[in-house]
């Protein structure tokens, strides 16, 4: 992997929150990647459960500053960074107060679904694509996990597809088992239209589940990884239809040269 410049892009990555199936493959594929020599980055949103003194998050004032159009609405990116100790990894927060200020994450104190989810979604794929774009650097692949970051290949693809940066680069997406109940927003679908993408690559939102969302982000993908020992039956088979590459389940202890395996003879190669 020496040299490759791959970028990973989650809903959660350890030690900012607590260890799940998620959180721990958004650690462990960086740091293998940057231990053979490869160049990574990392994004994820900062939550407001994120403690950023003992983390020392910092924010970047010269990657802050844009505004990103949400649903016809002016929504100010701030970008923070922080450091994964004794990785000499560095890690990218994508804020926003409105989006990102409240003490949780995905969920209320009771369980439901924020009722802006499907916002923070939008915010997020573009946020770390404008990012991207003013770092100025190029990603062979983007590796994508978590259903808050599975808009990002299709905002990819689409929105962004005249984008030069991107040309060259291979989108990988894990698909896990950690899902949520119902559906997010109803109206999601009309906030993504109104970034003028085709209704036909977002038939799925209509109904905006767990697995639309995943479905979308397989359509959009170049090559998908499945992420957790058990998928749903439906999105199974969503992936045996696409035809595209697919890496079987690995497990924390296994998946190292699999992953490299996969990432340079299916993704790249």
């Amino acid at each position: 992997m020496k040299d490759k410049r791959i970028l990973y892009v989650s809903s959660e990555v350890v030690p900012y929150l607590p260890e799940t199936e998620i959180s721990s493959m958004s650690f462990e594929a960086p740091r293998m990647v940057n231990q053979q020599g490869g160049q990574i980055r990392i994004f994820m949103p900062r939550y407001g459960n994120i403690n950023e003194r003992r983390h020392q998050l910092h924010e970047v004032i010269r990657l802050s500053g844009i505004n990103l159009v949400i649903n016809d609405l002016d929504m100010p990116l701030i970008i923070k960074v922080a450091s994964i100790p004794k990785e000499r990894i560095q890690v990218y927060f994508i804020d926003n107060d409105e989006y990102f200020k409240r003490k949780a994450t995905l969920t209320d104190e009771e369980g439901y679904l924020f009722p802006d989810n499907d916002e923070r979604a939008i915010f997020f794929a573009k946020g770390v694509i404008e990012t991207v774009k003013k770092l100025n650097w190029s990603p062979d692949i983007i590796h994508v996990h978590g259903w808050l970051s599975a808009l990002l290949p299709m905002y990819l693809k689409q929105y962004y597809k005249d984008e030069p940066l991107f040309n060259e680069s291979k989108i990988v997406t894990s698909i896990y088992n950690q899902s949520f109940d119902g559906t997010l927003n109803k109206d999601m679908i009309n906030k993504v239209k109104f970034d003028n993408i085709d209704d036909n690559f977002i038939k799925e939102l209509e109904k905006p589940t767990y697995n639309s969302l995943m479905k979308i982000a397989i359509d959009h993908s170049d090559a998908l990884i499945i992420g957790s020992e058990e998928i749903p039956e439906e999105l199974n088979k969503h992936l045996k239809d696409s035809k595209k590459p697919v890496l079987d389940f690995k497990s924390k202890d296994e998946f190292g040269e699999a992953y490299v395996e996969f990432y340079n003879t299916q993704v790249l190669g």
